[in-house]
């Protein structure tokens, strides 16, 4: 039941108010394309630009090296994507620390996981050692990756944070990673618009449940 101490707004007073919005068909768009050009849409862009007539915030062969890193990457190959990163943007790599030690070390993760040993801890110890020794995030995140090795074969028993490393969310996380240091580095936001305007909105009903009943999201009655 609805708490006396609210406003009771009901089902139809709520559309009524919610048509009443003005919401431009340019700004609708808008929000369309830059889902299109974020998630990596590069056709989809490329037919709703000319359909919308709206220009596009970044060139469309950026979204597609941005789709090629990422597909590079969801497949292991750690050293095309980083070469093609490099041809996208030669200073990104060298500016962000962390972008640089995180692709780092999914390559190590891929040679630990195609069993090559020896150039995993080679690789470690040449290419990751001192910059975990200049950070305590670095480090940790280095010696979790060479704990794999203490496992062997994974099973039931191994630990939910080392075996999630050779998961493919792992690959997924590195490429999400790039794919945002590319857009910001693009001037260019590095989330979806429309994720953004959800969570507005759910923080706006939570503000707006304090002082009234009111169909939420999705729903039909109070």
């Amino acid at each position: 039941m609805p708490s006396s101490s609210k406003t009771i707004i009901h089902p139809n007073e709520w559309e009524k108010r919610l048509h009443e919005v003005d919401v431009s068909k340019a700004d609708l768009n808008r929000l369309v394309m830059d889902y299109l050009v974020i998630e990596g849409y590069k056709s989809a862009a490329e037919e709703f630009s000319q359909e919308a007539d709206i220009a596009p915030p970044v060139d469309f062969e950026n979204i597609e090296s941005r789709m090629t890193i990422r597909e590079a990457l969801q497949r292991g190959d750690v050293e095309d994507a980083v070469t093609r990163i490099n041809e996208l943007n030669p200073d990104l790599l060298d500016t962000n620390d962390a972008l640089s030690f995180h692709l780092q070390q999914q390559k190590l993760i891929e040679l630990i996981r195609q069993g090559r040993i020896v150039d995993a801890i080679t690789f470690a110890q040449s290419e990751l050692a001192e910059r975990g020794q200049k950070s305590n995030e670095f480090l940790a995140e280095l010696e979790r990756t060479m704990t794999l090795l203490a496992f062997g074969n994974l099973g039931p028993s191994t630990p939910t944070a080392i075996s999630d490393l050779l998961s493919p969310a792992q690959r997924l996380k590195t490429a999400g990673e790039v794919n945002s240091a590319i857009l910001e580095s693009s001037s260019q936001g590095k989330e979806v618009k429309l994720v953004g305007l959800l969570k507005l909105m759910g923080w706006g009903e939570a503000m707006l449940e304090q002082h009234a009943d009111f169909p939420k999201l999705g729903s039909t009655t109070i």
